[in-house]
C-alpha cells in the first residue's frame, strides 16, 4: 500500500465522524484517505465504530491499527479493522467507493478522559514510565521506581489537578528542540514520532507555568475538569524498581 491516510483525529479529538473514500481493501482491513479512527498506541487503545457506506448499510469496525508492510514495518496507513461476520458487506466494497467513518463516541471520550488523566499522574508521581495501558475501562502506568505510593494520596492530588480545570492544548516542537530537553520524554517504553522534523506536545495548564508538556500522539480533554471523578483503584509492586498505578472511574 503507498497511501497516507490523513489523521483528523491529531487536530480535532472532538471530530466524531467524516466521509472518507476508500483507497484500499485489504487482508489487514480497510484503509481510507482520511479518517476520525484513532490507531492503536501510544498505549492508548484503537477507536471502535461504523463505516457507514453510501449505498446504505455499515460495516462495524472493531478495532483501529497502525498498517504494516510485508516485511512487518509500519506504514503511513490507518487501518480499519472490521467486526466478525461482514463478508457479505466488505465483498462489495472497494477502492474508490465512499463512506462515512463515524467513531464510537461514548467509548472515544472514555479513552480521552483517561489519557489526560494518565499525563496527571506524571505530574503527581514526578518518575520516568516504563509501561503504559489505555483502555475505555481503565488506564495503568507502571513508574520506574522502588518508594511505595498511598493509594489516597494519589487519588486526591489527581482530584486537585482535575478540578483546577486545566486547559489542555496541542503544540509542538522541533526534533532538536526535543533532543536539548530529553526531561520532556517521561516514557521509558514509547519513544516519541521522528522523522517530520516536527514532534507533536500535549500541555496541561498554561504556557508560562505548565502542569506538564510532553510528547504524545493521542486524544486528549480539552480542559483537566472534562476528566470527572478519576480515582486510583489500586497500586501493585510489579519488580523491585516498578510500581503500578491503576485509574478508573469512580461510580
Amino acid at each position: 500500500m503507498n497511501t497516507m491516510t490523513q489523521d483528523l483525529f491529531r487536530q480535532d479529538a472532538y471530530l466524531t465522524e467524516c466521509t472518507a473514500t476508500v483507497t484500499a481493501v485489504t487482508g489487514q482491513g480497510l484503509v481510507l484517505d482520511r479518517t476520525v479512527f484513532y490507531p492503536l498506541g501510544g498505549g492508548q487503545a484503537g477507536d471502535a465504530g461504523v463505516l457507514v457506506l453510501a449505498g446504505g448499510g455499515q460495516i462495524a469496525i472493531a478495532d483501529t491499527r497502525k498498517g504494516k508492510d510485508a516485511e512487518g514495518h509500519p506504514t503511513a496507513d490507518i487501518v480499519h479493522v472490521p467486526a466478525p461476520g461482514q463478508e457479505a458487506a466488505l465483498a462489495a466494497l472497494k477502492a474508490g467507493d465512499t463512506v462515512t467513518a463515524r467513531i464510537d463516541w461514548d467509548r472515544r471520550h472514555k479513552l480521552m478522559r483517561f489519557h489526560t488523566a494518565t499525563h496527571l499522574l506524571c505530574r503527581v508521581v514526578p518518575q520516568l514510565v516504563n509501561g503504559c495501558s489505555i483502555t475505555p475501562e481503565y488506564a495503568r502506568m507502571d513508574f520506574n521506581m522502588t518508594d511505595p505510593l498511598d493509594k489516597d494520596a494519589l487519588t486526591q492530588g489527581l482530584a486537585a489537578l482535575v478540578a483546577a480545570a486545566h486547559p489542555v492544548t496541542v503544540g509542538s516542537i522541533t526534533d532538536a528542540e526535543l533532543d536539548a530537553n530529553p526531561a520532556l520524554v517521561k516514557s521509558m517504553s514509547v519513544s516519541p514520532p521522528r522523522g517530520s522534523g516536527v514532534v507533536r506536545t500535549i500541555r496541561i495548564g498554561d504556557t508560562d507555568d505548565a502542569v506538564d508538556l510532553q510528547p504524545c500522539g493521542g486524544t486528549h480533554v480539552a480542559n483537566t475538569r472534562e476528566i470527572g471523578a478519576v480515582v486510583v483503584t489500586k497500586i501493585e509492586k510489579k519488580s523491585a524498581t516498578t510500581r503500578r498505578v491503576v485509574l478508573g472511574f469512580a461510580a
